[in-house]
């Protein structure tokens, strides 16, 4: 799919002191591209056009593709026609006094950065098409980026996966906005620009950075947790406007749905970032510490006791990155004006139709339809198109199901087989049951088997369970959950919730 072990800098080795500082001014004077233009970079454009004399974005929309085509016709009409003649502007090219728009050629050719802005049905193609180009045209030391937001398929691996792990050296560069709010003039808005050699990290964000005075671009290096934080937060957005819409009367459920989407969004990117096969180099082989970048420490880890040995299993230095955690909080936050995030009014629309029908979609296709029919595009649903690939990333990534239990909610609500929707449908909508799913969905398999024991004290093997729990040290987890001592599944004496949680368990393990 693509070539191993792709150079992605702006610089070439080896260095000498002519050669950097000649580079570091070319970098730092240059141009950023993006390819593909979409709501996102469409509305950074308008941004920069407001807000500077000097323009320093090139555009290229993609071929049969219109410049401002991401936009409603109420949008259009609200938009001041001397900016966007120079959003048009940045994406002409003047060819022997033909006029035309610009290509991923050009902003190849013109620029030092190039972001590729294109969604998951193209991003692939578009990336071996822009270091083909790169090389081609000789100018290897253009920074190629992608903004993606959702995840990536690969038909004949049969498996889903995060663009960046594939592409280690690919940048990410992704910022929170609300729908059309980047066209407020006062406004300001931050962002993250990641790449794994701190240096590449530093001169991307300061040259995002001079695009427009209200935006203030963070360096990282996490570009692999970052893209994945990205796809699961916009899912988890779907649920949070669920969570809004339906249960706005329920003010004790909603800081409980909110937080634990938040958190689960992180702890997921934590257990992505064990998996990168360049963890080590990413702290070791930096030519300064991360901590230069605004990281508060070097390292955060969070580890288990296994087998009388503390293991690492997560790690959360990602998360010191404001700018990142500002992108899953905001996301997930009812603005006071003005409309939310694309997903978001996703999940608004779920909610009416589960309230109007009193039921889960049939699928995903009658889901993308209600969308449609409320005026969201089916190019525009990545939290959906990241939600078809959900069982594929968790068992790819070793993501627990307490660390994910709310994208599994979600994902049962609206691809789950119809014979279990009806008890999804009463968790989703009961206040009662959807607090109870959040307290017991969190839980490890180990601390349910002690509730469930607890609630079975009449079973031999419950009591030996807890007998073993607290009296042999050196007993295994896995030796103690070979005790059979819990209800069957499905059993109808158990509460809803608890029956939705044994069916999640069973059809993603077995995926």
């Amino acid at each position: 799919m693509f070539e191993k072990d792709l150079i992605n800098s702006f610089f070439n080795e080896p260095y000498s002191s002519k050669s950097i500082s000649e580079r570091l001014r070319k970098v730092l004077n240059g141009k950023v591209g993006f390819y593909s233009v979409g709501l996102y970079p469409a509305s950074l454009a308008y941004n920069c056009a407001m807000q500077n004399q000097g323009l320093n974005i090139l555009l290229a929309p993609r071929i049969g593709r219109e410049l401002f085509g991401a936009f409603s016709d109420d949008d259009l009409s609200e938009m001041d026609d001397n900016i966007k003649d120079k959003i048009e502007f940045m994406a002409i090219s003047k060819d022997d006094k033909l006029k035309r728009y610009n290509t991923l050629e050009d902003l190849i050719i013109n620029c030092e950065l190039v972001i590729l802005s294109s969604n998951s049905n193209h991003i692939i193609n578009d990336v071996n098409l822009a270091f083909k180009l790169r090389k081609e045209l000789n100018r290897e030391n253009v920074l190629i980026a992608c903004l993606v937001g959702s995840f990536c398929y690969d038909e004949n691996l049969n498996e889903s996966f995060v663009l960046c792990e594939k592409l280690n050296n690919l940048a990410f560069f992704s910022g929170f906005h609300r729908h059309g709010a980047l066209r407020n003039p006062l406004d300001s808005f931050t962002a993250n620009f990641c790449h794994p050699d701190a240096m590449n990290a530093i001169l991307g964000a300061k040259l995002l950075n001079k695009i427009s005075p209200n935006i203030q671009v963070s360096a990282g290096v996490h570009n692999i947790e970052g893209q994945y934080i990205k796809a699961a937060k916009n899912i988890s957005s779907i649920l949070a406007g669920f969570g809004h819409a339906f249960h706005k009367k329920n003010t004790g459920l909603l800081p409980t749905l909110l937080t634990l989407l938040l958190d689960q969004c992180l702890d997921q990117a934590a257990y992505v970032s064990m998996s990168r096969s360049d963890r080590e180099n990413l702290y070791q082989n930096q030519p300064f510490p991360i901590t230069e970048l605004g990281y508060g420490v070097q390292r955060i880890e969070a580890s288990l006791l296994e087998d009388g040995d503390f293991v690492q299993v997560r790690d959360h230095t990602f998360s010191q990155l404001t700018a990142m955690v500002a992108d899953v909080r905001g996301s997930m936050m009812l603005p006071s004006s003005g409309r939310p995030t694309r997903n978001f009014q996703a999940g608004e629309i779920l909610a009416k139709r589960m309230i109007d029908y009193q039921r889960c979609p049939h699928g995903v296709e009658e889901f993308i339809q209600w969308c449609e029919r409320s005026d969201l595009k089916r190019g525009a649903l990545e939290g959906i198109n990241s939600l078809k690939y959900w069982p594929y990333i968790i068992k790819k990534y070793f993501i627990p199901l307490n660390a994910s239990s709310m994208i599994n909610l979600l994902y049962m609500c609206i691809l789950g087989s119809e014979d279990i929707k009806e008890d999804i449908y009463d968790v989703m909508t009961n206040s009662r049951e959807l607090t109870n799913y959040c307290q017991e969905s969190v839980k490890p398999i180990h601390s349910k088997n002690i509730s469930n024991s607890l609630d079975n004290l009449d079973s031999k093997n419950a009591i030996e369970f807890i007998n073993k729990s607290l009296t042999s040290k050196n007993c295994q987890f896995k030796q103690l959950e070979d005790l059979d001592f819990c209800e069957k599944p499905f059993s109808k004496d158990k509460p809803t919730y608890n029956k939705v949680m044994d069916y999640i368990e069973n059809y993603l393990l077995d995926f």
